[in-house]
């Protein structure tokens, strides 16, 4: 009797020591968050509240931290606020999104950032003045966690999706052949963290090829995950939808140097949360500008898709220049959505954040319906917004994001005249990245395609453009063939 009470106390005390030994790591992460300053406070609040709880939060962002408020984007040193936010908030480390290389500002935000850029999949010449690391190791409160960055790599030009011209004297490597590299770090680490921007279906690549990694903060694609993703190789993937409308906080259970468990359980910013009133009154300070509040016309119907705008700003483009036909890249329109009433500077260049040039060229209609076609690698989401023509674009029903046929109009809705020489308007980042039939004689014009936006809509009483989108989507079924007999 007294040997085995003696055997149940010597069990009880080894739980004990074993519980004792098991710590948390508590992580915010959040991603793409593009310039999203009103949502700063609330982000903040979060962040105070689990501070509270766990004094050595980690507060990680997977890149993408700017463009899409001109607040940020358009000040003296662009991103700027952003990264002011993020030092009052206590980020530890951002990975680096494609997005920080929309201008040429990050070499001056590294030495304003409170906390470091991870990427281990591009190295830059001395003459950038950019200063990133491929990864650092931090104490969190006496667990040492070891985080590698990435960022997203286009796989038809081995580059992320920027402008060429902001990649100069820059070097890219592939995440999925540079991450298996760090295995190393695992091994000297009691948790290992790739903060990633490649996007989801490269991430899930990644753990499937290490799974020494821990967690994956991902980024990049704006995919929503919950709760109940699964393990992938054993590895917790997270990432959110972009604009801080949720972020995420990671759990990760240590046990004699090793993760023994990991959840994620995914924060809703709503309106109703609670704001810091610090970091309130600084977005206030920057958003102060009476430039940005400027009344340039008004829409008297709401644009309620990305196509009705992308249409406004190709009329635009069109229409002060004397083109033919006007061409924006599908993702050059960053606002899917204007209410009715006023539209400002700042709504402006919400939609077109990127101040790219606008550029005019002559093609035969053979080779912009080549131009085209090519351009919009027959996927919804790659399809150039248009004006001065129109696209019908059947897409397969069961994945509405592959076009199967595309069939050009021209400005009467009536076939297209591929004999026709045009003149066309578009911007400097569809030249740079257009492809194999990219027109040569190309004229760089002296002004951006927000600016030449602006000045039309200054001239218009009004706009409507509800319905009035240019690309019309024309569900159609597949037909599958039936196998054949063996």
């Amino acid at each position: 009797m007294l040997r085995r009470h003696c055997l149940t106390l010597l069990l009880l005390l080894l739980t004990m020591l074993s519980m004792a030994q098991r710590r948390d790591i508590h992580i915010l992460a959040v991603n793409d968050m593009h310039a999203t300053l009103n949502a700063m406070p609330k982000l903040a609040a979060i962040a105070d509240s689990l501070r509270t709880l766990y004094p050595s939060l980690v507060v990680l962002s997977a890149g993408d931290n700017r463009t899409g408020d001109p607040v940020s984007d358009k000040y003296e040193i662009p991103g700027y606020p952003m990264v002011a936010l993020m030092n009052l908030i206590g980020f530890n480390a951002s990975a680096v999104g494609n997005h920080e290389f929309d201008d040429n500002s990050l070499a001056a935000l590294c030495p304003l950032s409170a906390f470091p850029y991870l990427c281990a999949n591009f190295t830059a010449d001395d003459s950038t003045g950019i200063r990133v690391m491929p990864y650092k190791t931090f104490d969190v409160d006496g667990l040492k966690v070891g985080i590698v960055g990435v960022v997203q790599i286009n796989p038809d030009k081995g580059t992320p999706d920027a402008h060429p011209y902001h990649l100069r004297g820059l070097r890219f490597e592939t995440p999925t052949s540079v991450v298996p590299r760090f295995e190393w770090l695992s091994r000297e680490c009691d948790a290992t963290i790739l903060l990633s921007h490649a996007g989801y279906p490269d991430d899930i690549k990644i753990a499937e090829q290490c799974p020494w990694i821990d967690l994956i903060v991902g980024g990049h694609t704006h995919r929503q995950l919950s709760e109940n993703e699964p393990l992938h190789n054993g590895v917790l993937v997270t990432q959110n939808r972009n604009m801080l409308s949720q972020v995420t906080h990671i759990t990760l259970t240590v046990d004699s140097g090793r993760v023994v468990d990991k959840k994620a359980d995914y924060i809703v910013l709503s309106h109703r949360r609670k704001e810091n009133k610090v970091v309130a009154a600084m977005v206030k300070d920057f958003e102060e500008n009476p430039y940005f509040k400027q009344v340039l016309t008004r829409a008297e119907t709401p644009f309620e898709m990305r196509n009705e705008v992308g249409t406004m700003v190709c009329d635009a483009l069109k229409s002060e220049t004397g083109a033919d036909v006007a061409i924006i890249n599908y993702r050059g329109i960053r606002v899917r959505r204007l209410p009715a009433g006023d539209i400002t500077v700042g709504d402006a260049l919400r939609i077109d954040p990127f101040g790219n040039n606008a550029v005019m060229a002559t093609m035969t209609g053979a080779e912009l319906e080549r131009f085209i076609i090519d351009y919009g690698r027959m996927n919804v989401y790659h399809f150039p917004h248009l004006s001065g023509m129109s696209a019908n674009l059947e897409v397969d029903k069961d994945d509405l994001s592959a076009i199967l046929k595309v069939t050009l109009l021209g400005a009467n809705g009536k076939r297209f005249n591929r004999k026709k020489t045009y003149r066309i308007v578009t911007n400097s980042y569809v030249i740079a990245g257009g492809g194999k039939y990219v027109p040569k004689n190309t004229v760089v014009l002296d002004r951006t395609t927000s600016d030449i936006v602006m000045d039309y809509l200054k001239k218009q009483p009004s706009v409507s453009y509800q319905g009035r989108g240019q690309l019309h989507y024309i569900p159609t079924s597949v037909k599958k063939r039936a196998p054949r007999d063996k």
